[in-house]
This record gives structure tokens, sequence and C-alpha cells, in this order.
């Protein structure tokens, strides 16, 4: 069986981390993934999907991502039955993470390409315009 996620939008506030009695690190917060399509208004609709994160990547998505932050998320669906204060049975439906990725760089900080030297395999061969010098006997055609 397949249980997979994967999204790819902004949060919509603040990560709330806490810990578990046992030390481990959980964080939960809520991801708007804008749909593909406008709704009757010509407006962007979007659904506001909840996701919880465990671990070492809990912290991490406390410490580094705030509210508007775009993140992508892989992991599983998980359905919760819970009973509400008034006694009706409920359901809650969120992400468990399995991995959290950053998709903006850090406020204030440079971006991973920037300042970081070119090395031969970043540099484009064809963007210079030149020709490619190579042994055409070598080709498989």
């Amino acid at each position: 069986m397949i249980n997979r996620v994967v999204l790819v939008g902004r949060l919509t506030r603040d990560p709330e981390m806490r810990y578990t009695q046992s030390g481990i690190a959980v964080t939960r917060f809520t991801l708007a993934c804008d749909r593909p399509f406008t709704g009757q208004e010509g407006k962007k609709e979007a659904d506001f999907i909840d996701c919880t994160v465990w671990r070492k990547q809990a912290e991490n998505v406390a410490q580094y991502l705030k509210k508007g932050s775009m993140a992508g998320v892989d992991g599983r669906l998980q359905i919760s039955s819970y009973e509400a204060q008034d006694g009706t049975k409920r359901q809650r439906a969120e992400v468990v993470a399995d991995s959290v990725r950053f998709l903006e760089p850090k406020a204030g900080g440079q971006s991973q390409s920037q300042g970081a030297p070119k090395t031969a395999k970043d540099s484009d061969a064809f963007s210079s315009g030149g020709t490619l010098d190579f042994d055409e006997s070598s080709l498989p055609f």
C-alpha cells in the first residue's frame, strides 16, 4: 500500500514546537498550498494543510521557518480520531512529514549559490557559445 503526500506551500503562522514527556521534539505548522485553478470570482484558492514533524527536523523547522516561509513537505497522511469537549467524535487529518525542505534562502543571508565559488560541475558548457572539444569517433552512433 502507498500513503505518500508531497506538498509545496507557505506557512500560515510561525511553527509551534514542544517536547514530549520523553524529550522528543515535535513541531506543528500549517501550509497554504495554492490550487491549480481560480474560484468563481477569479481569485486564487488554497488548501490549508496541517503538518507535523518530529525530532531534529522539528527543531530545525521551528528555528528556521516562520510565517510566510515557503517549504516543501514529503510525508504521509494520518487520520486521528478524538472526542471533542461536547462529546462528539471527530477526525483530524494531518501530514506527518518525513522530510521538510526550506525552499527560500535564510532571511538576511545569502542563498546557497551566492558567494560560493563555481566549480566545473556548476558551469554550463553550452553557455559560452563556443564549440565543444571531443572526439566524434567516441559517439555510439
